[in-house]
């Protein structure tokens, strides 16, 4: 019991401390590097934790699993295994069809 209420108590003020030195980091290392390399704006303390929030929501995991390239790795493997060799050349097939570049009808010289 006694965890519990100090988590209550101490949590808390940890996550705002937390906090507040990423966007104090954030602010400091952009207001050094990008107006002298870039000519760019400096930015404010809530511009930076908001910069802060943007990519740990673009790049990072915010708490969760997120995407794991291994485990779509993995799951991926599994099911190719399991595939017939006719269900593999359809799929095969079918992401050729998506990924392979093919130039306009225009510069191959054939009907539209």
């Amino acid at each position: 019991m006694k965890k519990g209420i100090w988590m209550f108590v101490v949590g808390p003020p940890l996550v705002a401390l937390f906090i507040f030195i990423g966007g104090e980091v954030v602010m400091h290392l952009w207001n050094w590097l990008l107006p002298a390399l870039f000519g760019w704006h400096t930015v404010t303390f809530w511009q930076a934790l908001g910069l802060l929030i943007l990519c740990r929501i673009l790049f990072g995991r915010m708490g969760g699993r997120g995407f794991d390239r291994s485990r779509f790795r993995q799951r991926m493997d599994e099911k190719w295994q399991k595939m017939t060799p006719e269900e593999r050349e359809k799929f095969r097939g079918s992401w050729r069809s998506r990924c392979v570049y093919r130039p306009p009808a225009s510069e191959t010289g054939e009907p539209a």
